[in-house]
């Protein structure tokens, strides 16, 4: 990797920006009702797609109906809602990183695979302001399961692939990133993240 060639860095917001709500909340949801956790986020990873929630086509309602007849999920959808948002927690320390970043004169965006949930975060921790853009699946109409997304991001960038860098905790969206000629990091965390990021940058 060559860190003279990066000039956007785009970090995803569940597990890199803020503390993985969805899957921490399901899954201690799955403990506490006796719900076999692997059998949760099995149904969770594909209701969330199918249901068309993450892609923007499908509602926040036919999702948590496929999660309660997919794994026996119990509670309404506001309890549900509610339980997943407040597992978001967003960094101090990461934000402090991406103003860091912004002064040295990289583009910083965030890429989510998210609902309009990430709205309604922002309007909670207002994190929006300290982002050049973002790439939200809901609004896009498509998410980084679609190789296709980062060769359309790069577009809308207006850069080359490789002067691009993605922060991401799922290995899969990196593996496919890495295909469309970006650099990348995959996100385990704090420590072994800003070693890095230091590595590529300075």
């Amino acid at each position: 990797m060559s860190k003279h060639s990066i000039k956007a860095i785009l970090l995803d917001y569940g597990g890199v920006i803020a503390d993985e709500g969805f899957q921490n909340s399901l899954r201690a949801m799955a403990r506490e009702q006796g719900i076999d956790e692997d059998t949760m986020m099995n149904v969770a990873r594909s209701a969330v797609y199918d249901s068309g929630f993450i892609l923007g086509w499908g509602t926040e309602d036919e999702f948590w109906k496929r999660m309660r007849e997919g794994s026996g999920l119990k509670g309404s959808d506001t309890e549900l809602t509610k339980r997943v948002l407040d597992g978001f927690v967003l960094r101090p320390w990461m934000i402090a990183r991406v103003q860091q970043l912004n002064a040295q004169g990289y583009i910083t965006a965030i890429l989510s695979d998210q609902s309009h949930w990430l709205d309604w975060l922002n309007e909670r921790d207002h994190f929006f302001q300290f982002f050049s853009h973002v790439f939200n699946s809901y609004h896009m109409g498509e998410g980084k399961r679609n190789p296709a997304l980062f060769a359309d991001i790069t577009k809308q960038l207006a850069l080359s692939p490789n002067e691009i860098l993605l922060v991401d905790d799922m290995k899969s969206n990196v593996t496919r990133a890495q295909a469309a000629g970006w650099q990348t990091i995959h996100y385990v965390d704090k420590v072994d993240f800003l070693q890095k990021i230091d590595r590529l940058l300075e």
